[in-house]
């Protein structure tokens, strides 16, 4: 078994904006630091930011309903968040000033659909993020089932679809699949793997354009016999992630 970290990523409001980074911290019983601890709750959610918990997706603003939203690109500078769309003018705000709260709302209708319920309010998830499991996960995909799922489709399929987390490369397809109960080694971190990821219509959509445009969960279903991509993990033993890292199969 040969493989390393090909990717990472990091997605601070839940369902909206991505950003690349070159290492992390991986704390055990955490997420990944600064990923999705910020949501976007909509006029028919449930959530109650006077008595946060964690809470399902289908609370919060997402792709799966409102594809305009994989468009987004985010970048951080220090506490202010830089949200980037081509084509839409470039929005900056410091989330944790919550004069500015209304701004961002205002910016971000422009990407919901006129039939889906309008957002609402940006709000502190609790300390465990706001990820779609209900424990604190660390997503792992696969860039080799990847390409496999992109060979099915006949064209790319671009990873930001999957808002995932730790990319590897290096593995056999559809190897993560066995992994599941086991542990994995990714530089001084070690991450227990729980379960299989069940995919939505979020991965449809393109990163770029907004449109759906591939039915990944078809092609899952058909080629495979399954709507699983990726695996939620949890983070076992503190340490420090970076891009190139060896990863260990314990």
């Amino acid at each position: 078994m040969a493989g390393g970290v090909s990717t990472l990523f990091c997605h601070p409001i839940k369902g909206v904006g991505r950003c690349r980074v070159a290492n992390t911290d991986l704390l055990a019983g955490q997420t990944m630091a600064d990923d999705r601890i910020w949501a976007v709750t909509h006029e028919a959610s449930r959530f109650d930011p006077a008595n946060p918990a964690w809470a399902a997706c289908n609370n919060f603003m997402r792709a799966a309903k409102a594809p305009g939203l994989q468009m987004i690109g985010l970048s951080r500078n220090g506490a202010e968040y830089t949200l980037k769309c081509d084509g839409r003018p470039v929005f900056s705000f410091d989330p944790d000033d919550d004069s500015q709260h209304e701004g961002f709302i205002n910016w971000l209708a422009q990407f919901i659909p006129a039939n889906r319920a309008r957002p609402k309010a940006l709000v502190k998830a609790p300390a465990q993020g706001m990820t779609d499991s209900d424990f604190p996960s660390i997503s792992i995909l696969s860039t080799t089932s990847l390409a496999a799922l992109a060979q099915a489709a006949g064209k790319p399929v671009e990873m930001e679809r999957f808002r995932g987390n730790i990319w590897l490369g290096g593995f056999a397809p559809w190897a993560e699949r066995g992994w599941v109960g086991k542990s994995i080694r990714i530089g001084g971190a070690e991450i227990e793997l729980r379960e299989q990821i069940t995919r939505c219509m979020a991965t449809t959509a393109n990163p770029v354009s907004g449109a759906q445009d591939i039915a990944t969960l078809q092609l899952l279903e058909s080629n495979w016999g399954h709507r699983q991509f990726g695996l939620y993990g949890v983070v076992t033993k503190s340490g420090p992630v970076a891009l190139n890292d060896k990863v260990e199969l314990l």
